[in-house]
């Protein structure tokens, strides 16, 4: 696989956030992501509307483009929009917050290995697994992690979709799939194994890091969720973008946990919504119905 990057050459980057219904988040991740010691050559807001994006940080250049809600669908038009000549496109979610540094280690190991297809950074702290983090806890976390405590690289590591960088050379005419609708669950590991089909190097470099807010607000409903929890790795590996063993972990796991938390569901957490959206999603594939985009219309 070749890059098209010479190996003294600075890669152009592009970070591409796709959002909707935070704009107050949105700023506040522009006005963070000015502080890397690497600027982006661009950035690329893809919402559905222009009510998704307030005021913008003053001395940052931001093109806004405007999709139908849906995460694969927004990441589909920030690939549609990218100028030409990028050679890295970043995808940020709005509620990231990366190490200063994250822009320079990661374009530094593109160029560095021009076989590394994808890369994925280490989340130091993940507000998606609690209630979430404030803008100062996730800055803390970030200021505290030293990061020769994780200088290493994971291969064939699933991207994640808060954080992950994609040669755009190795992601010619790929696009995210849009029939794993709205938040669009694992549509990243989806797209990491396309790539990955392509042969090149699918990493995780733990220099890469920065915190996760897990912010809750603008997110989909439980039962639309617990849908997707279920169908989706069903219709991936149908893809064969999962493997037997993936699917029936992902999905015991999820289902499980919904199960038994459904019992003193978390407050932040819609336990009931999601085993609901479980069980029609079963109903579903019992009836041999593989239908992800079902999930936008519950």
């Amino acid at each position: 696989m070749t890059s098209g990057l010479a190996s003294n050459e600075r890669p152009r980057v592009c970070v591409g956030i796709a959002t909707k219904g935070r704009p107050d988040q949105l700023a506040a991740m522009l006005e963070n992501l000015a502080s890397q010691t690497l600027s982006p050559d661009s950035i690329i807001v893809c919402c559905s509307g222009p009510e998704d994006v307030g005021p913008l940080p003053a001395g940052q250049e931001v093109r806004v483009v405007y999709e139908a809600a849906g995460l694969p669908r927004q990441r589909n038009g920030i690939l549609r929009a990218l100028p030409e000549g990028t050679d890295l496109i970043v995808f940020f979610d709005d509620d990231f917050y990366p190490d200063p540094r994250w822009l320079e280690t990661v374009s530094e190991a593109f160029r560095r290995d021009p076989a590394i297809a994808c890369i994925t950074g280490y989340v130091v702290a993940d507000g998606i697994l609690s209630a979430g983090l404030s803008k100062e806890e996730a800055l803390a976390s970030v200021a505290a992690h030293d990061p020769a405590t994780t200088d290493w690289v994971i291969e064939g590591f699933s991207p994640y979709g808060c954080n992950m960088a994609f040669r755009c050379s190795a992601i010619a005419g790929l696009r995210f799939d849009e029939k794993l609708v709205l938040y669009g669950w694992l549509e990243d590991r989806d797209f990491g194994s396309e790539v990955a089909k392509r042969g090149g190097r699918v990493i995780k470099l733990g220099r890469a890091y920065g915190a996760h807010l897990g912010v809750k607000r603008g997110r989909v409903s439980g039962l639309k969720f617990g849908y997707s929890q279920v169908m989706n790795p069903v219709y991936m590996h149908r893809k064969n973008t999962m493997t037997t063993v993936e699917v029936v972990r992902q999905i015991g796991r999820n289902v499980t946990a919904n199960l038994v938390k459904s019992l003193r569901p978390e407050p932040y957490v819609d336990r009931r919504g999601r085993l609901l959206g479980n069980l029609i999603a079963t109903f579903d594939l019992l009836r041999l119905r593989l239908t992800p985009e079902r999930a936008a219309s519950l």
